[in-house]
């Protein structure tokens, strides 16, 4: 029974000197850095107006309108003149060559 409780002290004594041996560094926390913006400053000038595009390409040409209806027929003429010394002339055929 001696030894059982001398172990345990001997044993706790090493580590407190272990422990109290050891040199932790120091441990040094920077704080961030944190921006803010300031105002914003003044608006820039007005950009100069972009070209003109090209010219769209020509359409095609359009399909065959439809066949119109058939126009009415006419008044019937009155009737000719019977008679009289009306002469009708012939022209002369073409002279061949």
């Amino acid at each position: 029974m001696k030894h059982s409780i001398i172990f345990p002290a001997a044993l706790i004594a090493l580590a407190t000197l272990t422990l109290a041996a050891c040199d932790r560094p120091t441990v040094v926390t920077t704080p961030a850095v944190v921006t803010v913006p300031g105002p914003a400053g003044p608006t820039g000038a007005t950009g100069n107006t972009g070209s003109t595009g090209n010219t769209g390409n020509t359409g095609s040409t359009g399909s065959t309108g439809a066949t119109g209806d058939t126009g009415n027929t006419g008044s019937q003429g009155q009737r000719g003149a019977t008679g009289g010394d009306t002469v009708v002339i012939m022209p002369a055929p073409p002279a061949s060559r």
